[in-house]
């Protein structure tokens, strides 16, 4: 059984981006490298701020889902900014 994670990632440009992974720690050095989203290419560095941990991929992805469609100001309360 392995973990599923929905995370939020501060851009440079002051952006939030979310995404779903089973490995945290690989995905943002995937994004810092420009490997990740196509989205995070061109706004690094990033920033982890926020990170929820599933058992299940379809929880993880059903909670993503939900995360891209919050406002900025929302996301940015679940973030603390």
């Amino acid at each position: 059984m392995s973990d599923h994670y929905v995370y939020v990632l501060r851009c440079a440009d002051d952006t939030l981006y979310t995404g779903y992974t089973t490995d945290i720690e690989r995905r943002v050095r995937e994004h810092e490298r420009g490997d990740g989203a196509k989205y995070t290419r061109g706004r690094t560095p990033v920033d982890l701020v926020h990170v929820e941990r599933f058992d299940s991929k379809s929880a993880a992805m059903s909670r993503e889902y939900e995360l891209k469609q919050y406002s900025k100001a929302e996301k940015e309360r679940l973030v603390g900014g």
